[in-house]
C-alpha cells in the first residue's frame, strides 16, 4: 500500500490503524556518520518517538530562578519568596520555540492554525555550597538536575541590598564556580565508584574502562565533562552515568531593567568565564519578564524601546533560542491547509529518522521525502510555483534533513 502522507492530516484510531486525508492537502534515526563519529559525553541520543526535552532551570537561591521561569512559561505557579529553598519540587512548564517562518507558511497555504515547536524548562530549586554532600537538600536537587538534558544556569548580576544572598554579597562568578564545583564533586564521586567495580568486572567492556579513565582524569583538573571528547564505543558505554557537568550549559545573567539592553560589569565577568568553558551567555531581566507577562502589543513594544531593546531580541526569547542550539536541534516544516507545524528533530538526522519524529510508520516504511528550502517556497510564493523552477527536490533514505526544509513523506506500510 502506498501512501502519501502531509504531516498534520493523521488520525490515529488504535495502535495500527492510521486515515489519511487526500493528498490535495499538500505540505502537511541513524545519525548521518555514526560509525566514525566522535561524540562529547553527555550528547543525547534518541529516537525518533522521544524527542520531549528538558531544560533545567538552576542557580543558587534567590537569583532569580523562580520569577524567571514564571514569565517563561507565562504561569504564576512557581513560588518566589526571599528566602533559601521556596522550591523544593520542580515546577514544570511547557515553552514555545519562537519561529516567525511559521506565520509566512501558514499564510502561504492558508493555514487554518499553526503548531510551534516546544521545550519543556523545569524550575529546579537553589543549590548551595556541600549540595553534594547533602547540603541544602542537595541530593535530591542534584537528582532533578540529572534529569535534565540541557541546564540554564541563572546568575545574579544586580545589586539589592532587599534580596538576601546566601553567600551575603554578589558575585556571580563565584556563585557559577560555587556550583559548578559541587556537579563536578558529585560527577567525581559517581565515576570513581564505578571505576572501582569496573576492575573487578569481568563483562566490563575496554571501552568503558577507557571512558571513565577519560572523564575522571577532566574531574580531577576542574574542568566539566562536556570538554571530554570520548570515541562513539567510549561514549555509549558511559551514557548511563548520566553525569552533571556533561550536560550543555547557558548562563542567564539576570540584570536589573537599566542593565538589559547591554549588561554591566558583572556580566562582563560571565561572558569571560563563559568563553573559557566554551558556554553560551544570556542578558535576561526576570523582573522585566515578570511585568511583560500582563502587556500586550503596542504597550508592551513601547515598555521594550523604552529599555533600549526589542521583542525579537529581548531576553525570554533569546534564553529560549540558545537552549534549542544548545541541544543541538533544528527546525523542519509541514504545511497544508489543515495546518502549518514546525517539527524538532537533531542535526544531521536523516530524511527517515526525521519522518519518525511524526509517527513511527513513516520511518519504518519511508520511501522518499519531497522537499523544498524554506527560503525557496517563499520566494515562489507556492509549491506549484517552485515545482515549476525546479526547486522541488526528491530526496532518498541517505539525505540529511537541512534547517527550514519544508518536507512532504512518501512511505509504504506493509502489514
Amino acid at each position: 500500500m502506498l501512501m502519501r502522507c502531509m504531516a498534520g492530516t493523521v488520525l490515529l484510531a488504535g495502535a495500527r490503524t492510521l486515515a489519511f486525508r487526500p493528498p490535495s492537502t499538500i505540505w502537511g534515526v541513524k545519525v548521518a556518520g555514526q560509525a566514525a563519529m566522535r561524540r562529547q559525553v553527555g550528547s543525547p541520543v534518541r529516537s525518533s518517538s522521544t524527542m520531549k526535552l528538558k531544560t533545567g532551570i538552576v542557580g543558587m537561591p534567590n537569583v532569580g530562578k523562580s520569577t524567571l521561569f514564571n514569565a517563561v512559561t507565562e504561569a504564576q505557579g512557581a513560588m518566589c519568596a526571599n528566602y533559601p529553598f521556596a522550591t523544593i519540587e520542580p515546577n514544570i512548564g511547557v515553552v514555545e520555540v519562537p519561529d516567525g517562518r511559521l506565520k509566512v507558511l501558514a499564510e502561504i497555504n492558508k493555514s487554518v492554525k499553526t503548531v510551534p515547536s516546544t521545550l519543556d524548562f523545569y524550575d529546579i530549586a537553589g543549590l548551595v555550597k556541600g549540595a553534594s554532600k547533602g547540603e541544602g537538600l542537595g541530593n535530591q536537587f542534584l537528582a532533578n538536575i540529572r534529569e535534565c538534558d540541557a541546564i540554564v544556569h541563572v546568575v545574579r548580576c544586580f545589586e539589592d541590598p532587599d534580596i538576601i544572598h546566601v553567600e551575603g554579597s554578589v558575585d556571580p562568578v563565584r556563585d557559577i564556580d560555587i556550583i559548578n564545583i559541587e556537579l563536578a564533586l558529585a560527577d567525581m564521586a559517581q565515576v570513581e565508584k564505578r571505576l572501582q567495580k569496573v576492575a573487578k568486572d569481568k563483562k566490563a567492556t575496554a571501552s568503558e574502562k577507557t571512558g571513565l579513565a577519560k572523564l575522571l582524569k577532566v574531574l580531577e583538573e576542574g574542568k566539566p565533562v562536556r570538554t571530554v571528547e570520548l570515541t562513539e564505543e567510549e561514549a555509549k558505554d558511559t551514557a548511563y552515568l548520566g553525569l552533571l557537568t556533561a550536560k550543555k550549559v547557558i548562563y542567564a545573567c539576570n540584570v536589573a531593567d537599566s542593565d538589559l539592553a547591554d549588561g554591566n560589569a558583572m556580566v562582563d565577568g560571565v561572558r569571560k568565564f563563559a568563553e573559557e568553558e566554551g558556554a553560551r551567555v544570556v542578558i535576561v531581566s526576570a523582573q522585566v519578564e515578570s511585568e511583560l507577562v500582563d502587556l500586550d502589543g503596542e504597550d508592551k513594544q513601547e515598555f521594550l524601546e523604552s529599555l533600549g531593546v526589542s521583542e525579537e531580541t529581548c531576553g525570554l526569547r533569546a534564553l529560549v533560542k540558545e537552549a534549542y542550539t544548545a541541544l543541538g536541534l533544528q527546525t523542519y516544516f509541514t504545511s497544508g491547509e489543515t495546518e502549518t507545524k514546525a517539527w524538532t528533530i537533531y542535526a544531521g538526522w536523516t530524511a527517515p529518522k526525521a519522518a519518525g519524529v511524526i509517527h513511527s510508520d513513516f520511518e519504518r516504511g519511508f520511501i522518499r521525502a519531497e522537499a523544498i528550502k524554506y527560503e525557496d517556497l517563499v520566494n515562489c510564493g507556492s509549491e506549484k510555483a517552485a515545482k515549476e523552477k525546479g526547486l522541488l527536490r526528491s530526496e532518498g533514505k541517505e539525505y540529511v534533513v537541512q534547517e527550514g526544509d519544508v518536507l512532504h513523506f512518501r512511505f509504504n506500510v506493509s502489514k
